[in-house]
């Protein structure tokens, strides 16, 4: 049973916006993961959501903010401008690191479709200050060159029913030289909607960023 932890809203300066988040961080956490969520998702997404409790549990903070305000949000080119999706998850992780409560943190990134290229283009910018990188039916083909230039170490999870995202996945675990895996959940479809599959997405999550942020590890 997930225990109930309390969540503080928090609001995040951005070139000029605001962006909105909520923060969680369990008793005697030391590391966290800042979320990077799909286009049209936001920080209310059910799923990151669920992803995020299942990391809260294993002692692991959480912050998922949203990268667009609503205005801009509602062009829709926004939600594909990986560019400045990479430059506001950048300023979410130095407002982060900046303060008091975090700033020793050790940091990692979850991103989900679109968020999963900004967290692999802002951890190839930030390059040691990110741990490690979580993807869940992401694409990390979007992220380009930048693949090439990520050290932190990364686990790409899709469904072995998203045919399309699996391929591209495949493509881009293929430029990434830091230490990576790609793991595939059988049947699962791309919004890990099938019984256990979301689960098992949360499962393979918190042993990663437990196994990459904790100090020893690092």
């Amino acid at each position: 049973m997930l225990t109930t932890l309390r969540e503080q809203l928090v609001r995040i300066p951005a070139g000029g916006i605001t962006m909105e988040g909520n923060l969680v961080i369990p008793p005697d956490a030391r590391t966290a993961a800042i979320f990077a969520h799909g286009s049209g998702s936001s920080r209310h997404s059910p799923r990151n959501r669920f992803v995020a409790s299942v990391l809260q549990e294993a002692g692991i903070g959480t912050l998922l903010f949203d990268l667009l305000t609503r205005e801009e949000d509602t062009v829709y080119e926004n939600r594909f401008n990986i560019e400045l999706l990479t430059d506001r998850l950048k300023a979410a992780t130095r407002w982060f690191r900046e303060q008091p409560q975090t700033s020793g943190f050790t940091i990692g990134y979850f991103g989900a479709s679109t968020g999963t290229a900004s967290a692999l283009r802002a951890a190839a910018d930030l390059g040691p200050a990110i741990g490690a990188v979580v993807s869940r039916g992401g694409r990390p083909d979007m992220a380009e060159q930048a693949l090439l230039k990520v050290k932190a170490p990364v686990l790409l999870i899709v469904g072995g029913s998203d045919p399309v995202v699996l391929d591209l996945n495949r493509r881009a675990y293929g430029m990434i030289r830091a230490d990576k895996h790609l793991e595939i959940i059988p049947h699962a479809t791309h919004l890990f909607e099938e019984p256990g599959a979301l689960e098992e997405v949360s499962r393979l999550a918190a042993d990663w960023f437990t196994r990459h942020l904790t100090p020893a590890a690092r």
